[in-house]
C-alpha cells in the first residue's frame, strides 16, 4: 500500500489562507459603514461633554451649520448646558442604531438616502440634582461622511 504524500507547501499555504480571511473578516468589520456611523454619534458627544463645542460643531451637516453659526452654537451650548443646567460635564448612552431610508430632517428638504437614528440620553450631575436629556440623533452621508442632524419635523 502507498502513502500519498502531501506537498510541504500545502499545509502553510492553507494557515496563511486561514489567516488572510480572519484578517478580511475583521478589517470589514472594523471599517464597514455601520461603524463609521456610530463612530461620529460617539465623538459628537464626546466632544459635547467635554465643552468642546467647536469640535462638535465640525462634526454637524452643514443644513445644521447653516441653522447654527459656529460662534452662536458653541456660545448657546455653553450657555443652556453649563449655565442653565449647572453641570460642568455629562456623561451618555447611546441607544442601537435604526436605520431608515428616505428620511428628511424638515419639510422641503431634500430626504436622505439612508439614515441612521440613535436615541441619546445625556445624564448631569448639577446644581437641580440629576437629571437625563433624551434625544434623537440621526446620521446621515455628506461627501463621504457621516454627519449629525437633528429632526425639525412637525
Amino acid at each position: 500500500m502507498r502513502r500519498r504524500r502531501v506537498p510541504p507547501i500545502v499545509i502553510p499555504a492553507m494557515v496563511l489562507l486561514v489567516i488572510v480571511l480572519l484578517l478580511f473578516g475583521i478589517g470589514s468589520w472594523l471599517f464597514s459603514s455601520n461603524r463609521g456611523v456610530e463612530e461620529v454619534v460617539e465623538d459628537f458627544y464626546a466632544y459635547e461633554a467635554n465643552g468642546d463645542f467647536a469640535s462638535s460643531w465640525e462634526l454637524l451637516h452643514p443644513y445644521m451649520q447653516e441653522r447654527f453659526p459656529k460662534t452662536s452654537y458653541m456660545q448657546d451650548r455653553t450657555h443652556v448646558f453649563i449655565g442653565h443646567f449647572g453641570a460642568e460635564t455629562f456623561t451618555y448612552t447611546i441607544g442601537e442604531a435604526e436605520e431608515m431610508e428616505e428620511w428628511k430632517m424638515e419639510e422641503g428638504r431634500e430626504p436622505f438616502e439612508t439614515t441612521y437614528k440613535y436615541l441619546v440620553t445625556q445624564h448631569y450631575q448639577g446644581k437641580y440634582g440629576r437629571f437625563n436629556f433624551q434625544q434623537e440623533v440621526f446620521v446621515v452621508e455628506h461627501k463621504d461622511e457621516w454627519k449629525i442632524v437633528w429632526d425639525y419635523n412637525q
